[in-house]
């Protein structure tokens, strides 16, 4: 994974104010924060129910 420098982060900051506006951006880190949440709880769960398909029964 590529590490970004200060001057990177400043830029793409700058975009997302200038696209969005500033009173949008922590409703959109909030919405982006549950998406992943979501996608993690059902990766998750996809990864549970393909460990239990594996196990030969009891």
């Amino acid at each position: 994974m590529r590490n970004f420098s200060v001057t990177e982060i400043v830029l793409i900051i700058l975009a997302l104010v200038l696209l969005f506006g500033a009173r949008r951006i922590p409703e959109l880190a909030r919405s982006l924060g549950r998406s992943l949440s979501e996608f993690k709880k059902g990766r998750q769960e996809g990864l549970d129910d393909e460990k239990s398909d594996k196990q030969p029964p009891a």
